[in-house]
């Protein structure tokens, strides 16, 4: 199709459909890849990197197992017959000047007449690993010919010879070429495009105009366009997000709340006499903040930060007793099951029988039995149950509220926002309490949680005998596997418990096409072997003969609620030994016996999500062990990671490790977005002053414009940025 021009009547706006701009095919595809429908979602599809035509990529560096685009040059097409089926490989090795890279085609001779030696072009494909070496099995690839510069002018060569190549994030469907095409296509007929930006603020900051910046960052004819582009629509995205996080922080704030105060004498004191604890200074700071919250007519819209077993469940608990007071009802929403149970279990336990009694304490997940659940929401409706705790089950229709008070969701990180609002929405302005036991650096809790307030639990309950973490190095120590075993036996003997935590439930089935040219393992180190599972770990453990009389059980998703449930409660109980599990016991498992925490594989889990691994032990009088078992080497990513972990304790001086280890990759990333999108160019872990200066332009601006009617291009961009975030919840199901 041909594209209308920028002057005709017909020209594409932000909003186009890709269907109309790209045609149903591409758009489909784009779609079903990346969730694009408009024109300004595509065009927001910056590229990763930018090559020169005779620049050459370092192979050596590439990771296994991601889809990658390189530039490098052929050295050497050879054709081989198979020996276990008909048919032939053809093998293309590629290079940049240092190392080698393979590129196969089965069956494909005929590409011999396209990859001659000395020829250079971009390939796209999955690194893959065989026999120890880099290849990628059936790449896409553009090659670079001379043919347009020889027919252009010597200015026009010279251009062609020296424009960045933009290398787009593709997939395995969608080459950063076909991007590259498909942005062109768009840019051509796109019509003119009003700037977000207030005009004061671009000339202040000598950004762009936004048409232009577009323009440039996928079209660049030289270095300095690209910087100058992605320099503009990095500020313009802190700028959007900020407003857009100020707008609904104002909005919540324009609704009205019933005042919760608790009265003299009531549920709360009569809780905090009955405690057999002392509460924290930092628990009774927050616990105040919280408090003048709940006293205010303003909903509150908290979020509370604190460490791995700093005690925030209690701190939730007084709001909900404070609330609870007036006949209020509060409901918790927690991730899983596992942990909605045992959150159930500990309030239940914190209250005593007698407070029990009177709040009612009820559990609503989606795999309660019929009966038991029909039970459970009508004491919801009736008003009977006053703290109310459930999975997602909390959103569903059928639950409803008589008078839903507090607003409490665990683990923020776990939840879009959207699933915060649906259950708000169950009451009258209800406040929200934000749980996350996630440290925030300043700038992510700013990018991710602007509209909301945030208090900060750092001190640990008194008592607590602390966690001792030794990193167990395979790659180096391969000898040292059997003592980790050994060292969990060992504690064992002495009448405690351990978790063994593994990335896998079972044991990954490799497919070998007879010739076993394609391995994958999803973020393994180079030359490791496949992740660790549960059923293996499992395996070796009951036939290992110092685990003879032990008794170990298993705990992973797949498991039913009631499966679940009752492992984790004979755990608690003492009447098991050892829990082989996947993450699902990341958060909020409270066993002050369990002492060792082995996390097998542990390169491939996150620095936070090691962190709350290991604050599963030492949570009592007994000390706690944390082996964290690796096959990374060292130096790699991945062992710095594990390392880190190893160093310290400080969850929030993890934080600020593992943003300084991810540098450019995206800080929120799927699992800790909270269901907002993804950051495009703004980095958190770099662009903390950017953020700064655009939430305070944001919020002058919206003090002086508070419905942005004088800026409708910025409302335009909010919207868009809302409604995007509204179709990854709903992608999400």
């Amino acid at each position: 199709m041909t594209a209308s021009q920028p002057g005709d009547t017909g020209a594409f706006t932000l909003d186009s459909r890709l269907s109309g701009a790209l045609g149903g095919r591409t758009a489909q595809a784009i779609q079903r890849a990346f969730g694009y429908t408009t024109v300004g979602e595509l065009l927001a599809h910056y590229p990763r990197r930018y090559a020169a035509r005779g620049e050459l990529t370092a192979l050596a560096a590439l990771p296994l197992d991601e889809n990658v685009t390189i530039v490098a040059e052929v050295l050497e097409v050879r054709e081989r017959t198979m020996r276990s089926r008909r048919g032939s490989i053809l093998e293309a090795k590629i290079s940049d000047g240092t190392g080698i890279l393979t590129l196969t085609f089965f069956n494909q001779a005929w590409r011999a007449r396209d990859l001659k030696p000395g020829v250079r072009g971009m390939f796209a494909g999955k690194v893959g690993d065989y026999r120890g070496a880099r290849q990628l099995a059936h790449p896409d690839y553009e090659l670079f010919t001379d043919a347009d510069a020889a027919t252009a002018g010597d200015a026009e060569a010279m251009r062609w010879a020296r424009a960045p190549i933009p290398i787009y994030p593709a997939t395995s469907t969608i080459s950063s070429w076909q991007f590259a095409a498909s942005i062109a296509l768009v840019l051509d007929g796109l019509g003119p495009v009003d700037d977000p930006l207030p005009d004061s603020v671009r000339a202040q900051r000598s950004l762009l105009a936004h048409r232009d910046a577009l323009e440039r960052v996928h079209r660049p004819e030289a270095d300095e366009d690209w910087k100058a582009a992605r320099r503009t629509l990095r500020f313009t995205e802190a700028f959007v997000l900020q407003t857009a996080l100020l707008e609904r922080r104002a909005e919540s704030r324009a609704h009205h709340a019933e005042p919760r105060v608790p009265a003299p004498g009531g549920l709360l004191e009569r809780f905090e006499r009955a405690l057999p604890f002392t509460l924290t200074g930092d628990q009774l700071a927050v616990g105040a903040e919280i408090a003048d919250d709940l006293a205010a007519s303003v909903p509150m819209n908290r979020l509370v930060q604190g460490e791995v077993g700093s005690g925030k469940t209690v701190v939730a608990l007084r709001a909900m007793l404070a609330v609870a007071e007036s006949g209020g009802q509060s409901a918790l929403l927690a991730p899983t099951e596992v942990l909605a149970a045992q959150h159930l279990r500990s309030i239940a336990r914190m209250l005593g029988p007698e407070l029990s009694a009177e709040l009612i304490p009820t559990l609503v997940t989606g795999q309660l039995p019929a009966a038991e659940r029909r039970k459970a929401l009508l004491r919801v409706a009736a008003g009977q149950s006053r703290i109310v705790v459930g999975t997602h089950a909390l959103l569903g229709d059928t639950v409803s509220f008589a008078d839903l008070g507090l607003v409490v969701v665990d683990e923020q990180h776990r939840f879009g926002v959207e699933q915060r609002e649906a259950l708000r929405l169950k009451g009258r302005h209800p406040p929200v309490l934000v749980l996350t036991a996630t440290p925030i650096p300043r700038t992510v809790a700013m990018t991710v949680f602007g509209d909301l307030d945030v208090s900060t639990i750092r001190e640990l309950p008194a008592g607590r005998a602390g966690i001792e973490s030794f990193v167990v190095p395979l790659a180096d120590r391969p000898g040292w596997r059997a003592r980790v075993w050994e060292r969990l036996a060992e504690e064992l003997a002495l009448g405690r418990q351990g978790f063994i935590v593994c990335p896998a439930i079972e044991p990954r089935v490799e497919e070998d096409d007879g010739e076993g040219l394609e391995q994958s393992d999803a973020d393994a180190a180079p030359g490791a072997p496949p992740a660790a599972s549960v059923a293996s770990v499992l395996a070796e453990l009951t036939g290992h003969p110092r685990f003879a009389g032990a008794r170990v059980a298993p705990l992973h998703g797949r498991m039913s609620a009631d499966e679940k449930d009752r492992t984790m409660r004979a755990f608690a109980a003492g009447e098991l030994d050892v829990l082989v599990a996947t993450t699902v016991i990341e958060v909020g498992v409270d066993v002050p016996n369990a002492s060792v925490m082995v996390v097998v594989d542990a390169d491939r889990f996150g620095v936070s999500q090691l962190h709350q691994l290991r604050g599963r032990v030492g949570r009592g009088s007994v000390p706690g062990l944390c082996l964290l078992v690796t096959h990374a080497e060292e130096g790699s990513l991945a062992r710095q990671r594990v390392e880190a972990v190893a160093s310290t304790l400080d969850g929030f001086e993890l934080a600020r490790i593992d943003l300084e280890l991810r540098q450019e990759g995206d800080v929120l990333g799927a699992s800790q977005s909270g269901g907002r999108s993804s950051l495009k160019l703004l980095r958190a872990a770099r662009d903390g002053d950017l953020i700064a200066d655009a939430r305070e332009l944001a919020a002058g601006l919206l003090a002086v414009d508070p419905g942005l009617a004088r800026h409708p291009a910025l409302r335009a961009a909010v919207r868009r940025r809302l409604d995007a975030e509204a179709s990854e919840f709903l992608s999400k199901g």
